[in-house]
């Protein structure tokens, strides 16, 4: 096999993988949820009033990172479906002296 056809079916099939991953994940989205405090350090899924992006939790299991996960499964993993924690989904607070 030349060069060209190994690079040309290595294309294929990368395109075949994508397309396939992506069809799995619409699926398997519907049937997830937000699951709060279950997140460990680096591994969250979203941002949260402390961080703005996935993979910035600094400390395991905080109770505003969450991650997705199947639906009906969070609180079987220690989790819940609702933000906790003392500044979840609060702005700072700035006192004027």
């Amino acid at each position: 096999m030349s060069n060209r056809n190994a690079i040309l079916h290595s294309a294929i099939a990368g395109i075949l993988a994508l397309t396939l991953a992506q069809a799995a994940n619409a699926e398997d989205g519907a049937a997830r949820e937000k699951c709060y405090g279950i997140a460990k350090a680096g591994q969250n899924d979203c941002g949260t009033p402390r961080h703005t992006c996935a993979g910035k939790a600094t400390r395991d299991n905080s109770p505003d990172d969450w991650k997705y996960v199947p639906k009906g499964t969070c609180g079987k993993a220690g989790g819940k479906t609702s933000p906790g924690g003392p500044d979840s989904g609060r702005a700072p607070k700035y006192y004027a002296y």
